[in-house]
């Protein structure tokens, strides 16, 4: 398993976010640990769909946002950075208030790529996403 690399700290993975989507969507990484990263959202109103409830594209994300960032902090040392080449996402639930939460799990960490689960909860903590992305590893 690839070790965490301290350069990614909370504080530096919401510097790089200013103006760009995951400063947009209000994402808030919680907790960076070795093999799992936990980030959050405020359901706004902006961020849903014009049916009322909590837009796809929005848990999406917070997912997606959660497995890049934990990739990103668990690149082998020689690499220099990832893109994502696939992701897949099922969706159980929804939310149109209250806090969303995305907790990211590392699947596989390998050389060339890395497998990421994130599950997303609504705010009673019941889950409304299921979430896998693999990131190819850039060197």
């Amino acid at each position: 398993m690839s070790k965490l690399r301290p350069e990614y700290s909370i504080e530096r993975l919401h510097e790089r976010q200013k103006g760009k989507l995951p400063g947009l969507l209000g994402v808030q990484v919680l907790a960076l640990e070795e093999g799992t990263l936990t980030a959050e959202l405020a359901v706004r109103e902006e961020l849903l769909a014009p049916n009322g409830f909590l837009h796809a594209a929005t848990v999406i994300g917070l997912a997606d946002t959660a497995c890049g960032y934990a990739c990103l902090a668990h690149l082998p040392e020689t690499a220099r950075n990832f893109t994502t080449i696939e992701l897949k996402s099922n969706f159980l639930g929804t939310a149109t208030q209250g806090t969303i939460r995305a907790v990211a799990k590392a699947v596989h960490l390998g050389r060339s790529t890395q497998v990421w689960d994130a599950t997303v909860t609504d705010p009673n903590g019941k889950t409304m996403a299921l979430f896998r992305c693999t990131q190819i590893v850039l060197y």
